[in-house]
């Protein structure tokens, strides 16, 4: 179970919520910085548009969000979109590394 914080307060709700906003804004810039390093192990862009580990992602996701009772449907929408926008990211990375 997640170890929420009781708040007394609507400011301190606030805060908290700003200080979790600051922490998944700096995990998915590390997950992207990892998707930039996946492109120079890929030899096509089908590899980086891998639609079974994409797959596998959403399903692990959706799990995840039903084990913490959030819904998988919002989370599902949220790593898609996030996904998405990686992956073009990293067909951009790959064709770079083809230029040199």
């Amino acid at each position: 179970m997640l170890d929420i914080k009781k708040c007394s307060s609507l400011e301190e709700v606030r805060e908290e919520i700003d200080i979790i906003d600051d922490k998944l804004v700096k995990l998915i810039s590390q997950r992207s910085h990892l998707i930039r390093q996946a492109a120079s192990f890929k030899n096509s862009v089908d590899e980086v548009k891998e639609k079974d580990r994409i797959e596998f992602i959403l399903q692990k996701v959706r799990h995840a969000a039903i084990q913490a009772e959030v819904s998988p449907n919002m989370i599902s929408e949220l790593f898609t979109i996030m996904i998405d926008e990686m992956v073009e990211t990293e067909i951009a990375e790959f064709r770079n590394k083809q230029a040199f």
